[in-house]
């Protein structure tokens, strides 16, 4: 094997990927485009929908491009402050519904293009540090069959892990379909595996009644499960958000300064889509409504989502990389939603490598409000007076804020 010439042609990726990141900024914070549209229709009884949204091309047609166009590694290390390794092993699963047959040749895309350590697939020998794909069962053959929207949401997961936490293992679980009884199968099966972060950027739109009576599939005390909060707003949160045992992860729009050399934070607003608001069902945990602010979420003693948050908005979502296609199309896409913000905070906790001394990781955040960005201004998730607005201290849209570092968590 010509190991030069691999190392040459990775030196040449690198330094293509790191011209075109200069350009990210301008593009995904520039002049008004087509709106963007979910990458998965509104779910069926009893199902779930990926919670990603992803920016239209000239003709209405997801946006696919040569090189990549939204944020990638330099803007959310630099953005959010962060290292690129957890202190101790650590294993992000990855839970959501079909096949991503593409996925292992995709990655290693990603990666070259952005110049950061490949993922290599997980093998009898090599269990940590490697992307492990697998059935509801735990089994590397007999995956599911690939759906469009979903493979495209598996992309923008596996790969948000992986640039945020490049030295973790990544076990992507794939339940059979998107029923929320195969997903929490799935859940299960992450857990089983030794997960000690889960990323579930799914579900249903309303609050099943099924779920509140079989919620065991989210009640893992030590593993920071987390949640995207949904894409619809004000009370159009679903299941597992409203989970009080999970970390619900709700949408901002991230703005950033600085150039390919380095980024950093210049601010942060509410994402109107932010799914928020108070369940109708759960009650919140103990140290929920102790947060400041607490009272002007009008949740009284039920559940609050989101707990904390995290870019989201598409217009400054992430560059994904997906052959497999959408629509029609493969390439690079510019994809956002809470689908985005929940592997973001799933990947903090694995940098910061301390789920596991707690019995609620979901507690870190609340007793570490002093590290997180407090997000007070950006537009309403639906109409309301006040609840669903962004506000000093905890608010439903944001939570108590994003990430200043791995400090809060």
């Amino acid at each position: 094997m010509n190991h030069g010439r691999r190392i040459s042609t990775r030196a040449r990726a690198a330094r293509a990927g790191a011209a075109v990141l200069a350009s990210l900024l301008v593009h995904a914070s520039g002049a008004a485009a087509a709106p963007a549209r979910p990458v998965c229709p509104e779910p069926a009884r009893g199902h779930a929908a990926c919670l990603s949204y992803v920016m239209p091309g000239m003709r209405g047609a997801a946006a696919d491009t040569p090189l990549p166009v939204g944020y990638g590694p330099a803007q959310f290390h630099g953005g959010y402050v962060l290292g690129t390794e957890a202190p101790i092993a650590q294993t992000i699963a990855i839970v959501d519904a079909y096949d991503d047959p593409t996925i292992r040749q995709d990655l290693t895309t990603y990666d070259t293009t952005y110049g950061i350590p490949d993922l290599p697939t997980c093998t009898a020998t090599l269990t940590t540090s490697c992307l492990l794909q697998v059935n509801q069962r735990g089994e590397a053959s007999h995956l599911p069959v690939a759906q469009s929207g979903w493979d495209l949401e598996i992309s923008l997961d596996v790969e948000t892990a992986h640039e945020l936490c490049q030295n973790c293992k990544i076990d992507l679980v794939e339940a059979k379909n998107s029923s929320l009884a195969n997903l929490d199968a799935a859940e299960l099966e992450a857990v089983k595996l030794g997960a000690t972060e889960i990323s579930n950027s799914w579900g249903s739109f309303t609050e099943p009644l099924r779920e509140v009576v079989v919620n065991a599939a989210f009640d893992h005390p030590g593993i920071a499960v987390v949640a995207a909060s949904g894409d619809n707003g004000f009370r159009r949160f679903g299941f597992p958000a409203s989970s009080p045992d999970v970390i619900a992860a709700g949408g901002t729009t991230l703005h950033l300064t600085g150039s390919a050399g380095g980024y950093s934070w210049s601010g942060e607003e509410s994402w109107s889509g932010s799914g928020s608001g108070c369940s109708r069902y759960f009650t919140a945990q103990p140290w929920q409504p102790l947060a400041s602010g607490w009272a002007s979420s009008l949740c009284g003693n039920k559940r609050g989502v989101a707990d904390v948050s995290a870019d989201a908005n598409p217009e400054t979502g992430a560059a994904v990389y997906d052959s497999n296609g959408y629509e029609g199309q493969s390439g690079w896409f510019q994809v956002g939603g809470t689908s985005l913000s929940s592997p973001i905070i799933a990947s903090v906790y694995a940098l910061a490598g301390n789920a596991a001394s707690v019995e609620f990781p979901a507690s870190l955040p609340y007793a570490n409000v002093s590290h997180l960005h407090d997000v007070t201004t950006g537009p309403a998730t639906g109409t309301c007076l006040i609840a669903c607005r962004p506000r000093v201290g905890y608010d439903t849209p944001t939570g108590l804020g994003s990430p200043i570092g791995t400090a809060a968590f």
